[in-house]
This record gives structure tokens, sequence and C-alpha cells, in this order.
């Protein structure tokens, strides 16, 4: 009867993550950074883990509080900022951010509809479509919204960039 203490025994999941983490060190100096402030910890962890994946460099954080805190302006390419978290959603955390750094690029994650009056209201020339991400989203579709995403900010500062000759 041989020993078997779990090790061996590694559920797919499992493997599936310790396979991800060896294969998700970006490299390479043109990747973006994304942060990601959600209270749930297993979605932040899966965005981060599925993001790295595709070659960003992502950091998270539960506590909206504490991400504000450690905010530093031009750091980051994109927000992923949770909507519902306590203590402060993500559109006061996005305002408070953006008096850290008025660039910022953000989407937003929810599972509800109940906020988009309130985007409006906030954003009124904002298309929803393009700062949002509605959860549940598979790991392909979230890779495509972060890259368009940031693209479109890239873009933004290109074009607002003053040149001189």
């Amino acid at each position: 009867m041989s020993s078997d203490n779990g090790l061996n025994n590694l559920s797919s999941a499992d493997r599936i993550i310790n396979t991800t983490a060896k294969s998700s060190t970006p490299t390479g100096a043109n990747n973006k950074r994304i942060l990601i402030v959600d209270d749930e910890e297993d979605i932040a962890w899966c965005f981060k883990i599925a993001l790295e994946c595709a070659r960003f460099i992502v950091d998270i954080f539960n506590d909206p509080i504490k991400s504000l805190s450690a905010h530093k302006a031009g750091v980051y390419d994109l927000l992923l900022l949770d909507i519902r978290m306590p203590h402060m959603n993500g559109f006061e955390l996005y305002n408070k951010i953006k008096e850290i750094d008025d660039k910022v690029n953000v989407c937003f994650i929810t599972a509800f509809d109940e906020y988009y009056d309130e985007f409006k209201n906030r954003f009124p020339h904002a298309e929803k479509s393009e700062w949002f991400i509605r959860k549940p989203i598979g790991i392909e579709a979230l890779i495509r919204k972060v890259e368009s995403r940031s693209e479109l900010q890239l873009k933004h500062n290109i074009d607002q960039t003053d040149i001189y000759l």
C-alpha cells in the first residue's frame, strides 16, 4: 500500500492553475499594466490569471480603500473596477483615483444592470459597451475587452499629445 499525501492527485483545476502559474510570467517591455479591484477574491484571481496568460501585468486588490492608498499616477494602463464593493463603490473609487491620475482608463465590472442610470449620470457621453465588463464573462471575451479598452486609451493618449518640432 502506497502512502499518498494527495500531492500526486491534483484535480484538473489544480493542474490548470499550476500550468497557468508556470507560464504566466509576462516578459517583454510592451506589456500593459492592469489593476483589478474586486472584493470577490476568486473573481479577481481568475481575471488575473487569464490576463497574465495574455501577457498583461496584473495587480489585484480586494479592498477599494487599500487600492486607493496604493495608487500612483501613470502606473496602470487600465483599471478594472467592480461596482458593488463594501466601503466604496467602483464609481466612487474611479472618481478618487481620477484626482490622483487624470489620464486613468477604466472599465467597470458588474453582474447587475441596476447601475446603468448612475453610470449615465456620471458619464453622459460615454458608451456603456466600452466601459463595462458584465459578469459572468468568458476568458477570451475578457481578454478581447481589455485589449480593446487599453488600445482605445493608447489612441486617446496619442491624439491628446502635443508634438513639438
